[in-house]
């Protein structure tokens, strides 16, 4: 079955391919949604919807602290006041003004154990591993990845919570994992924090947690070590995954059950297909999910819809002829999705349409 797309909106916004393709994209429960995007030595942070309002230029700028540090997944505050960077030996709180707030320093993420530094703040080492951080919908805490040793015997990962007015440390988990990257995503009940950590073929890592204001507590869902976290909605209490190479989907409780699960069809010729990492939430009722552009399966290639409960496929998405519509999408849980145009630099909003 086909079903129909309606584009809503369209914005002029070079380097947005980021917002659909990678970690620049921040919710807030209550309603903020922005872009954070690198431009040179600053990071730019966009209202989404003042971005589709007509307003171009960012909300507010803030400078990288580290300049030539490429990696790593900042966040910024709920009221944009200040911004939190995920550093290669440092968490660093910056203000709207660029003044530093606070410094959390930690080991050196760089693969070889125990390699010296210059000393010098703005020195990057080898390696893209890397952490990531967010700041807590109400603006209190700051949850982080990071590592702390230097030797075979002391090194490890940890995720710390942090308070966002000083950077000191409240409490801290330490990890079983080997980090190539990570991501945050903040549960829209304001309780809960989720951690995806990616360990290449290694695997993927999924953790859970809520910090009570005294006691810290972490749920640890690793059985198959293949779940990638990608989405949460208001209108659900648990979450949703795709297995780490797109065999298949999950919807879950929030203490890891399985609600539901959806395999892509097969191709042509009985070639296995795969879900793409695009997919998520385009509202309580409806999951939308990528099909990649293969050789092997181009009748299946593309997005399509979901029951958000079953995780039943209702069909395949339908775009108005002209419209280029990359393979990489990200949904916005109220209704509508986004897509972007490389050619035109033109990031796109659709709903599925009425008719």
């Amino acid at each position: 079955m086909s079903i129909n797309a309606r584009l809503r909106d369209s914005a002029f916004l070079p380097g947005g391919n980021a917002l659909v393709n990678g970690f620049a994209f921040e919710s807030r429960r209550g309603g903020a949604r922005r872009a954070l995007l690198g431009n040179g030595h600053e990071l730019e942070v966009f209202d989404l919807d003042g971005l589709f309002a007509g307003e171009r230029a960012p909300g507010a700028v803030f400078p990288l602290p580290w300049p030539g540090w490429e990696w790593g997944v900042p966040s910024v505050s709920p009221d944009g006041s200040f911004a939190v960077f995920s550093g290669q030996r440092a968490v660093r709180a910056v203000g709207a003004g660029g003044e530093l707030l606070w410094e959390y320093r930690h080991a050196c993420w760089g693969p070889e154990l125990g390699h010296p530094h210059s000393g010098d703040e703005q020195e990057v080492c080898r390696g893209s591993e890397h952490g990531s951080c967010r700041v807590s919908d109400d603006g209190r805490l700051v949850w982080a990845h990071v590592v702390t040793g230097d030797g075979e015997d002391d090194w490890q990962e940890l995720w710390v919570v942090l308070d966002a007015r000083d950077g000191r440390e409240l409490a801290r988990v330490p990890l079983d994992s080997a980090a190539e990257g990570s991501h945050h995503l903040s549960h829209p009940d304001g309780i809960h924090m989720g951690l995806s950590i990616g360990m290449g073929q290694d695997g993927v890592l999924l953790h859970w947690a809520r910090w009570d204001g005294e006691r810290l507590t972490e749920w640890d869902l690793n059985e198959n070590l293949d779940r990638i976290l990608i989405d949460v909605h208001p209108g659900h209490a648990g979450y949703l995954t795709v297995e780490h190479y797109g065999s298949d989907l999950e919807l879950h409780a929030l203490d890891g059950d399985v609600l539901a699960s959806a395999e892509p069809e097969d191709g042509a010729a009985g070639a296995p297909a795969s879900w793409d990492y695009g997919c998520g939430f385009v509202d309580a009722g409806t999951v939308i999910a990528s099909v990649p552009d293969d050789d092997e399966f181009p009748d299946l290639a593309g997005h399509w819809l979901l029951d958000a409960r079953t995780l039943r496929k209702r069909g395949r998405v339908s775009y108005p002829a002209g419209s280029a519509t990359a393979r990489h999408l990200l949904p916005l849980g109220d209704g509508t999705w986004l897509t972007w145009d490389d050619g035109t630099q033109t990031l796109n909003r659709w709903s599925e349409s009425a008719g």
